[in-house]
């Protein structure tokens, strides 16, 4: 079975992942992925309220909407994360982009982290992506956007049972999340039909000294071609200590 669908009202593809996120996704031809950034984080109700409208200005659906990025006060525990997810898929299914039961769907890519430093009050949006027509002259480069993946395996119940080397923050606990989280970008990114040479910026998500490892791990492996941001910020469940996302959006805009 296919682990990458169609999401045709939309105008894009996405991999197949839980009921809150998908692992990433990619402008159909004809079409390419657009990312905005609130020059100010936005509360949810706000953002949305601001993402139907720049949807509306520009003559595209709801559907259009590909991906997020938010930012919460603190790490969720296990059934924290999964109460915040219910509430915001509300708004998905309201779009027309999410549908629930007993095997239910969402296209929408998604990164969620907590700063460490001026931390929002509330729930935030940082930046959303969309799918619009290609336009004329554009580059055939392809566009998309991958999810945000920490260091957690797919197998376990909880949180806690999924982490790689959970509570080990050393030199080498961390170089062995940061391999195991850069294998899952570069699936997520062949799945899509890309490769480290597309990405436009890699993002990395961890208040944990990294830096030993961005030549030997990242910059070895073609990763960071793009640059690599480093956002001082933790991934949203306790217990995970790295995360990152890869873009490779056709263009980008600040309002």
């Amino acid at each position: 079975m296919s682990q990458v669908a169609l999401f045709q009202a939309g105008n894009y593809r996405y991999i197949k992942a839980v009921f809150q996120y998908s692992g990433g996704v990619a402008a159909e031809p004809g079409y390419e992925i657009e990312r905005a950034r609130f020059a100010k984080p936005l509360p949810l109700s706000d953002a949305y309220a601001a993402v139907e409208a720049h949807l509306k200005s520009i003559g595209r659906p709801t559907t259009a909407f590909a991906a997020c990025e938010l930012r919460t006060p603190e790490p969720f525990t296990d059934q924290g994360f999964i109460d915040f997810n219910k509430i915001y898929v509300k708004t998905l299914e309201r779009w027309g982009i999410y549908k629930g039961g007993d095997e239910p769907v969402n296209p929408v890519a998604r990164t969620n982290v907590c700063p460490m430093y001026d931390k929002p009050a509330e729930p935030v949006m940082y930046a959303f992506s969309y799918a619009v027509p290609a336009q004329r002259g554009s580059s055939s480069r392809g566009s998309f956007i991958v999810s945000g993946g920490g260091e957690a395996r797919s197998a376990g119940s909880t949180y806690q049972e999924r982490i790689v080397r959970p509570g080990d923050t050393s030199p080498e606990g961390m170089r062995e999340k940061v391999g195991f989280v850069l294998a899952e970008m570069e699936r997520r990114l062949k799945l899509l039909g890309f490769s480290w040479d597309d990405a436009v910026t890699t993002q990395a998500y961890t208040v944990q000294n990294i830096g030993h490892l961005v030549g030997e791990m990242m910059a070895a492996r073609g990763a960071t071609r793009g640059g690599l941001v480093w956002y001082y910020a933790r991934p949203p469940v306790i217990g995970l200590e790295y995360e990152m996302d890869v873009r490779g959006a056709a263009r980008e805009l600040v309002f």
